[in-house]
């Protein structure tokens, strides 16, 4: 994770700061590897319905519309996802 990351305070498109939680950001480096919602719920162990408001939170916080457009973000702000992990390695 970069070290805006690992602070858990991101800025949005309004320029205000956002608060991850750490769920929040497990979620969103899964979106930023290409998972889907279904294959991060099993990864974290949690129901898929609670990624989809992890999600709806997120596109919130970030002030963006689609998944598409958080993984965009999370690319921007340095979040690692997972193949990415796997490469460094």
């Amino acid at each position: 994770m970069g070290a805006q990351a690992s602070q858990l305070c991101e800025r949005n498109k309004t320029g205000s700061n956002t608060r991850l939680t750490p769920t929040q950001i497990k979620v969103l480096q899964g979106v930023r590897s290409g998972q889907l919602n279904k294959q991060i719920a099993y990864d974290l162990g949690i129901a898929e319905a609670t990624v989809k408001a992890h999600m709806t939170a997120l596109m919130r916080k970030l002030n963006v519309r689609n998944r598409t457009q958080v993984a965009v973000v999370a690319q921007t702000l340095g979040f690692a996802g997972e193949g990415d992990q796997r490469r460094a390695l």
